[in-house]
């Protein structure tokens, strides 16, 4: 048994106007919101069990769902959000996490569930062509991410230098273990007692560092492709331009409705 979390509580700033009435997650990708298109992936790999943690314009967010609210929202970042739903975190199953603002295809998703890592993060080996797609700089947006011979992550999230720093990219999307799952509560409560509200703030990059650093086995599971991040509307503008080209499944072939 699964448990799915979708991080959606900020305000998706980059994405206005289109975020001014609506959460991030409910930004449309080729006329399906981003949270549409990851709960049918879900739902496609039998996932039901999933929770979306919400903050800004939770009121939008769908009632057929469950939602928690991240009440502190607009102080603290994406690791608050997770540990709101820290119930979820029993020990009895494990536990996906995804951002919000990410889509997927199933395939990637399969692979990540297949992994039997304590802790598996789904990694973009073909990360470079979809950057290099976004924007014009690809080596300024991009973060580390190093990997020992066997897969283990021993280093992302921090500034690259150069292209030799990034062995692919982390693109937001997590699996826990069970029994790996019912410590980070704690390991979480630790952080928040030794750096108190600057913990609040930390990035979900830096919690999985501080995993890493502490002796936890991180795996990657590598995939080349099969995602898109939506966080600006250059973004967006850009898929929307490789679908009229019929250019995108190079990157993420859509799902249809219907």
């Amino acid at each position: 048994m699964l448990n799915a979390i979708i991080l959606a509580a900020g305000q998706g700033s980059r994405l206005r106007p289109l975020t001014e009435d609506r959460p991030k997650c409910l930004v449309e990708l080729a006329g399906r919101s981003l949270l549409e298109r990851q709960l049918e992936t879900f739902a496609a790999l039998g996932i039901e069990r999933v929770t979306i943690i919400g903050g800004y314009r939770a009121e939008q967010l769908p009632a057929d769902v469950r939602v928690i609210v991240n009440p502190r929202y607009e102080s603290t970042n994406m690791v608050e959000s997770l540990f709101c739903a820290q119930a979820l975190m029993s020990g009895e199953n494990d536990v996906i996490v995804s951002y919000g603002d990410i889509v997927f295809e199933p395939q990637v998703l399969a692979r990540l569930c297949d992994s039997t890592a304590e802790v598996a993060v789904v990694v973009d080996r073909a990360w470079r062509q979809l950057w290099e797609a976004r924007m014009e700089d690809c080596l300024r947006d991009a973060e580390t991410l190093k990997l020992a011979e066997d897969g283990r992550i021993i280093e992302l999230g921090k500034k690259a230098r150069s292209f030799d720093e990034i062995q692919g990219q982390y693109i937001g999307l997590i699996k826990f273990r069970a029994g790996w799952a019912v410590h980070l509560p704690k390991i979480y409560r630790t952080l928040l007692d030794i750096h108190g509200p600057a913990a609040q703030t930390m990035y979900m990059t830096d919690f999985l560092q501080h995993l890493i650093d502490s002796g936890w086995r991180v795996q990657s599971v590598p995939v080349d492709g099969g995602w898109l991040e939506v966080d600006t509307l250059r973004d967006l503008q850009a898929y929307e331009n490789l679908r009229r080209a019929g250019e995108l499944a190079r990157f993420y072939r859509l799902a249809e409705q219907g």
